[in-house]
């Protein structure tokens, strides 16, 4: 780690953090610091927050903190929804299939065709509510 000229340089492996988490950390701090990313080798990166103020080097130091605070955040977010992908997904089928009222995915597909119309939204609006006629149309009823 390095802090001079309002820049703070420091290196992390990326195979402890997945890319997608250090974008989304970086996401969250372009407001705060200009930022760089360098990688010198296959599996490090190296980070460099440059305040956009003067900042001392404790804050420096408290910026890296939080920036690596917030990459642990990104991290576990990351591994928790990898981890919990087949529940999610079981989850929305389910409530899907509710939606059109059957249990299983291959029933609803054998018995649903581009005809079907559960919601009752394909009914042309003269057969839902009738036609006017020419009398009720001059008279403002139907």
């Amino acid at each position: 780690m390095t802090a001079k000229n309002n820049e703070i340089k420091f290196n992390f492996n990326l195979r402890e953090y997945p890319l997608e988490a250090v974008y989304g950390t970086v996401y969250v701090f372009v407001d705060r610091a200009y930022l760089f990313l360098d990688s010198k080798k296959k599996d490090q990166i190296e980070v460099s927050l440059k305040g956009k103020k003067p900042l001392s080097s404790k804050q420096l130091g408290d910026l890296k903190g939080e920036f690596l605070n917030e990459l642990l955040n990104y991290a576990v977010r990351i591994r928790l929804a990898k981890n919990n992908k087949k529940i999610r997904e079981y989850i929305i089928s389910q409530a899907l299939l509710s939606a059109i009222g059957t249990e299983e995915p291959a029933e609803a597909e054998e018995k649903m065709t581009y005809q079907d119309d559960p919601l009752g939204i394909a009914i042309p609006w003269e057969e839902k509510y009738g036609a006017k006629t020419k009398k009720s149309a001059k008279s403002g009823k139907k």
